[in-house]
């Protein structure tokens, strides 16, 4: 089977042939911290990732090695995921917001080899590097200062040689760990082969018409699946460009998208929203974007807004890092609802499933299974976690832990995470259904409901709310509005308000966090 998949491509043969084919084409536009511009053509991006890969060689990483990068958006976080890649070593990408013990798991759990890091970051990595046996060096980027045990990378590349010599790999290889948080206290590291990176690339460049004339517009952290999938890979598939930005700045948005000249980009509901609060400007719509993908659901007032502010239309698509490609996506040619998670994809199958692993009428509220062949269309599992994989994993079909339902005429909308399902007094009660009515309230900002221990009902419903700025209102009365609108046993009994809420590094509610504190 191997002989077939993905055309036998690998991550080194898809950016070799770029940088042979159009050498002088510019790849990689950076924007640093001070504003300045870094570009990068094919040829140029290539021959660094080449001595790159040489100086990783000299260190003894070989075939199967797991190397840390512990970085901020940057060329260099680009430059050694290509590297890692074309030596057949694997990548292990962590979040450079993580403090020292977050950090700690997936590096040791990945007996990681090698840790790459930036000078303010470099701290939390020398610290780690004492609970972590396995990492031998630790490279630093910007900065060329040295320090025991740490090289600069400066020196790490220089004199080496921009060819690097063949180095067996195929598409069923590792790639990468990506860790992903969940609703456990452990994150799980899902399995990326090179061939998942390609297959993704071709799906999701074909279902976004994306050409070697668009530019992709990165503003997302490259540690995380979203990123690296939708936009770079999708970018390097079709020979296009990528504009990448050090972080996500909602007020300089717009402006760096018009700066740039990008044509597409990747979102979540809460970098959208920030994007919204900022005040209208003039060059609102001085922008070239023919398309913005984005994920988790916003309302419709806020579409509407989107849409007539920016003239950047909007496509709401569905994905997670063991899926790959995006399973269900809203069609380009056809009736797009942006409140719905979209349509199944060519290249996926999905199916809506009971407890009992039985398909669900249509519109009735069951776990999303997405077909794939491990490896290749989907995750092949999760490192070292046998019992998680094959829980997750079963005769071909990925248990997502995901609730949604289905309408006739086959467009999908998202309800909940299956772990937020709240069972009480025999219902299950999907806490998205209760949070879609509570921020219609004019003064809720945001909501996340979930259940606590109840004694008699098993679990009890909360709402915890944050109100929008010079906005008052009470428990009573969000209890009474829930009251008008839902069923007796949907209505929470409990409302608490914060002043934010703990979020993973691309804007999720960490809900587990909150029952923790409301059990605590």
């Amino acid at each position: 089977m191997s002989m077939t998949i993905v055309g036998q491509r690998t991550l080194r043969k898809v950016l070799e042939h770029h940088a042979r084919t159009q050498p002088d084409k510019t790849f990689l536009v950076f924007e640093d911290h001070q504003e300045q511009s870094h570009s990068y053509t094919y040829r140029q991006f290539d021959r660094i990732v080449n001595r790159t890969a040489n100086g990783l060689l000299d260190l003894g990483v070989t075939k199967g090695d797991r190397v840390n990068l512990h970085l901020t958006n940057c060329p260099e976080f680009l430059f050694f995921w290509f590297a890692i890649a074309k030596i057949g070593a694997v990548m292990v990408p962590t979040n450079p917001l993580s403090p020292l013990d977050e950090l700690t798991y997936p590096v040791k759990h990945s007996e990681s080899r090698v840790s790459i890091t930036q000078p303010d970051l470099l701290p939390t990595v020398v610290a780690l590097r004492e609970r972590c046996p396995t990492i031998g060096q630790i490279i630093v980027i910007g900065s060329t200062k040295a320090a025991p045990g740490v090289l600069p990378f400066d020196q790490f590349v220089v004199g080496r040689s921009d060819r690097l010599a063949p180095v067996p790999v195929s598409p069923l290889d590792d790639a990468a760990i990506l860790y992903t948080s969940g609703t456990t206290s452990l994150p799980k590291g899902v399995l990326v082969t090179h061939a998942n990176y390609i297959y993704l690339s071709e799906v999701v460049s074909k279902l976004t018409r994306l050409g070697p004339e668009d530019r992709h517009f990165i503003t997302l952290p490259l540690f995380h699946a979203n990123a690296q999938y939708y936009s770079f890979m999708t970018s390097l598939n079709v020979g296009g460009s990528v504009a990448l930005m050090p972080r996500f700045s909602a007020s300089r948005f717009m402006v760096q998208a018009a700066r740039y000249g990008v044509t597409i980009t990747s979102l979540f509901a809460a970098p959208m929203r920030m994007i919204l609060a900022q005040p209208p400007a003039p060059t609102d719509r001085d922008n070239r974007f023919r398309m913005v993908f984005f994920a988790q659901n916003i309302t419709e007032a806020q579409l509407a807004e989107w849409e007539e502010r920016y003239e950047a239309p909007l496509l709401q698509i569905y994905g997670m890092t063991e899926t790959m490609g995006q399973p269900l996506t809203n069609p380009l040619d056809d009736t797009r609802d942006n409140m719905s998670i979209g349509r199944v994809t060519l290249g996926y199958e999905c199916r809506v499933v009971d407890e009992q692993g039985c398909d669900v009428p249509v519109d009735t509220p069951g776990e999303l299974l997405v077909k794939g062949i491990p490896g290749v269309t989907i995750t092949k599992g999760y490192f070292k976690n046998p019992e998680t994989t094959a829980e997750t994993i079963r005769d071909g079909w990925l248990y997502t832990g995901d609730v949604v339902a289905v309408n006739e005429d086959g467009y999908f909308r998202f309800v909940d995470r299956a772990k937020d399902m709240i069972k009480r007094a025999g219902e299950n009660i999907a806490a998205g259904e209760v949070e879609a009515v509570i921020k219609q309230h004019p003064a809720v900002a945001d909501v996340a409901v979930i259940g606590v221990p109840d004694p008699m009902r098993d679990e009890a419903i909360k709402a915890c709310i944050i109100l929008e700025e010079g906005r008052t209102t009470t428990a009573d009365e969000i209890i009474a509005y829930c009251a008008e609108r839902l069923s007796k046993f949907r209505v929470p009994e409990f409302v608490e308000f914060r002043s934010e809420f703990p979020r993973t590094s691309v804007g999720k509610i960490q809900k587990h966090l909150l029952r923790r504190e409301s059990e605590g």
